[in-house]
Parts: structure tokens; sequence; C-alpha cells
């Protein structure tokens, strides 16, 4: 019976951290070269703030120094387009530029897949026991250096490190 509860516990929060990595990746992060403004291999905190002043400036189409509620909406659609194209490009199996409901995975099947994933370590198509034990003990290796963080310890409320 512990056993059983364990796996679940396991289980469901290998779905927990599937979905805090996908909200994460489908932010727009940019690469370290990106960010580093004068390419001396090192960054800044001035380096790290123009980037935000750059998209600000992005946005700002009128370019009067502030941003109007059309500015921002305009901004907010072409992200959207932007994800919506790429969307298509992946998962179109019959290349027809559209996507049809049987060719749309579920959230639910995105997260298995990316959890499924990073548990099977050597990428051969099934989740040995070992490798389910490894991702339970990441998983309390991050558990504990959240808590040392300050983090509230997995109990529904991220601390901010």
């Amino acid at each position: 019976m512990k056993t059983k509860i364990l796996m679940a516990a396991l289980l469901s929060g290998l779905v927990m951290t599937a979905g805090a990595v996908q909200a994460q990746q489908e932010r727009e992060r940019p690469d370290f070269a990106t960010l580093d403004v004068n390419g001396d291999g090192a960054l800044t905190l001035e380096e790290m703030q123009s980037r935000g002043q750059a998209r600000f400036a992005e946005m700002d189409t009128d370019s009067d120094g502030a941003l109007s509620a059309e500015e921002m909406s305009a901004a907010a659609n072409a992200r959207a387009a932007e994800r919506a194209a790429k969307m298509i490009a992946r998962f179109d199996e019959n290349g027809d530029g559209l996507l049809q409901q049987d060719e749309m995975p579920t959230r639910a099947e995105r997260q298995a897949a990316r959890m499924f994933d990073r548990v099977d370590t050597d990428d051969d198509g099934v989740i040995s026991a070992d490798e389910f034990a490894a991702a339970g003990e990441r998983m309390d290796e991050r558990r504990g250096e959240r808590g040392e963080r300050g983090g509230h310890g997995g109990h529904g409320h991220k601390g901010r490190g």
C-alpha cells in the first residue's frame, strides 16, 4: 500500500514539474549571447536590464515613451501568432498547414510525454525501476533546495529565492 501511495505521489510530482517546466519554456528566453550585449562573456545588471528596455522600445511603436492598450495588444497578438505558427509547424503531421483535432495532443498528453522523456534517461522507450527511483531522488533534491532558499516546501506556494 505504501508503495502505491509513493508511486502516485511521485507521478503527481513529475506531472506538476512538467507543467511548471512547460510554462517556463513557453516564455521567451533569450540566450546568453543575446544578453551579453558587449560580448565579453559576462552579464552585468545593465545588460540584463537592457533586454527589458529593448522589449519596451519594440512595443512602443509610436516612440512616445509609453505603452497604450493598442500597443500592448498588438505585441501580445504578435507573440500569439508566433506561438501558433510554431505549434502548427511542430504538430502538422499531414503538412496541410492546419491542425486537425487528431494532430493536436492534449495538454495532459504533452505533459506526460515530457515527463516520460525526462525520466527515461537512457532513451530506450521504457522507464526502468532505477530510472523511476532516480527521478524521485531528483525531485526530493529540488524540494530540499527550494526549502533551503526560503520556499514553502511544496505546499502550493512558491517562495522566491
